[in-house]
């Protein structure tokens, strides 16, 4: 994991130095400059992290925030790199999915005596969870999605079809059964773009009351593949395979390669990440009417998996209660508004969330924030061994069984027996 981890930050460094980053820095007149590397990447998400860095150099001259741009495609490597080398901007934009190596490589600092009361509180402990690592909180979640249906609201309208609600979601069953209904004559009822198959599958999963990964009484993770865990893969494997409900040819897709797809009539539904409605605001066809709808419920209802937005201090950081002053200054609810509005995701402070702007109708971000309280940590949050399982491992077998090209058992056999093997070495 090691040699690993060390080629992909020789192979970063170029990017590295393009970035300019450096930890935070003391003038010769006393006043301290911090480094924030954001990932923020549509304009109105970048306009919003500009003007907030803006507010607070403004307020603070002692105490001023120099804004970097990162990149999410090139995230990981360029922090190794950068941490490797002492070169950590002192405040990091990442996701909490990616925290877990750079937690325990000791590259993070430990927030538990940093955070200020009011932010604690603010933020549900479920979220808490997921920048928790150990007995340490190495992250600030501050922005989630969850995963929706975005439909076509005039095909949904014709069929007759039950439209669901976050107050009475589709079933499991029940989607399958909308989906073959609305299929037929070259349609699909729903496209699944499952390129990256493992975290979509995982995440849902949850509401089936599948966890996947086990933790025993000695400590260490397992692999189970249970009823829970079969629900959601199982869906999906039907529609494509045995109803012919799901496109194929969509299975190796981005959720944006669908979109034409989707605007053109050939799908009446797309499970996508909640932020896509800002691509489909902006592409779809005039006249073209489109609806988000909550995922469908299982076992334990609309429980769904997230890896939120966080913002972490570099373990390195001279400055790190000015570094967690900043953050705190960023997440006050109005901004914490302003940042989700601008990537068109949901806040995890309770406050926030509470802004009129974010229940509004207008692309259905109402239906969104029903659902924030159903979001949950991630099944693979803090599993080491993960990222090889999820590469090696689970990637290929859930998309030879979506494509047909395997069964469930030789789909379980692979993510339980080779999955083990793959966890058992990062937990001698």
């Amino acid at each position: 994991m090691r040699l690993r981890l060390l080629a992909s930050a020789a192979a970063a460094l170029a990017l590295l130095l393009t970035t300019g980053c450096s930890g935070g820095s003391k003038d010769d007149d006393g006043r301290i400059t911090l480094q924030f590397q954001s990932l923020a990447w549509q304009k109105e998400s970048i306009d919003a992290n500009k003007e907030l860095v803006k507010e607070w150099n403004a307020a603070h001259p002692d105490i001023q925030v120099k804004y970097v741009q990162g990149s999410w495609d090139s995230v990981h490597d360029q922090l190794l790199t950068s941490f490797e080398g002492g070169e950590a901007p002192d405040i990091i934009h990442d996701a909490s999915d990616d925290l877990a190596d750079f937690a325990y490589g000791g590259y993070l600092a430990d927030l538990r005596e940093l955070l200020p009361a009011r932010l604690k509180s603010d933020i549900a402990q479920r979220s808490w969870e997921t920048a928790t690592f150990g007995e340490g909180i190495y992250g600030v979640p501050f922005l989630q999605e969850p995963r929706v249906l975005i439909a076509n609201a005039k095909w949904l309208k014709e069929s007759g079809v039950r439209i669901p609600t976050p107050d009475k979601p589709w079933s499991w069953p029940e989607f399958r059964k909308i989906t073959k209904e609305l299929s037929g004559d070259g349609k699909y009822g729903v496209a699944w773009p499952l390129k990256e198959p493992v975290s979509a599958t995982l995440n849902l999963s949850l509401s089936a009351g599948g966890q996947i990964f086990h933790r025993g009484a000695d400590g260490k993770v397992r692999i189970r593949f249970d009823e829970g865990d079969q629900v959601v893969p199982g869906t999906i494997h039907d529609q494509v395979n045995t109803d012919k409900s799901a496109s194929s040819s969509t299975l190796g897709m981005g959720g944006s390669d669908t979109l034409p797809g989707f605007f053109g009539g050939k799908y009446a539904m797309v499970p996508l990440g909640f932020s896509y409605r800002q691509q489909i605001a902006q592409q779809a066809p005039d006249g073209f009417d489109w609806q988000v709808l909550p995922a469908p419920a299982g076992a334990d209802g609309l429980k769904q998996g997230v890896s939120p937005q966080t913002l972490s201090v570099a373990e390195d950081s001279p400055h790190k209660k000015e570094a967690m002053a900043f953050i705190d200054f960023l997440l006050r609810p109005p901004n914490m508004v302003r940042l989700a509005q601008g990537d068109w995701m949901l806040p995890t402070g309770t406050e926030a969330l509470k802004a009129p702007a974010l229940h509004s109708e207008k692309n259905d971000w109402a239906t969104g924030t029903a659902l924030a309280g159903q979001l949950r940590s991630a099944p693979a949050q803090s599993v080491r061994g993960y990222p090889e399982w999820k590469d090696k491992v689970a990637t290929p077998a859930l998309q030879e069984y979506y494509s047909g090209a395997i069964d469930a058992d030789e789909l379980k056999k692979r993510l339980v027996e080779d999955g083990n093997l793959v966890l058992a070495r990062y937990q001698r």
